[in-house]
């Protein structure tokens, strides 16, 4: 008969490395904006993402977080959410003035940091 303690004292440790080493296989590093082949505004752009949207919007993954991810969000001709027309002129109304839950930038962000974030934006 197997001893219970003995074996959860034995294999326990060893099952917790092993589950913590899965869920890190869900994480990939995070590329430069050289390696991402960013130019200047790009990169200015992903800084301003970074520090803006990344709270509420994932760049790179089809899984939301707050708000729906922005990664592909200009190769469809609407907005996943609320269908509007996919294009610089809609994605600038809505960062500057906001949309639904949303806030607005407008008063923080310059309107060549809001055009530095939507070249951005193509990239993803």
């Amino acid at each position: 008969m197997i001893d219970t303690r003995k074996w959860f004292a034995q294999y326990c440790p060893a099952l917790i490395v092993l589950a913590l080493v899965g869920m890190a296989c869900d994480v990939e590093r995070r590329k430069s904006d050289a390696e991402l082949g960013l130019n200047t505004q790009q990169a200015a752009g992903r800084k301003l993402y970074d520090n803006y949207c990344d709270r509420c919007h994932n760049p790179y993954s089809s899984r939301g977080k707050k708000g729906p991810s922005m990664k592909g969000v200009f190769k469809h001709e609407y907005l996943p959410l609320s269908g509007l027309p996919a294009n610089d002129e809609r994605m600038t109304d809505i960062i500057k003035y906001g949309r639904s839950k949303m806030e607005g930038f407008g008063q923080v962000m310059t309107d060549q940091q809001i055009k530095d974030l939507i070249v951005y934006m193509h990239t993803l």
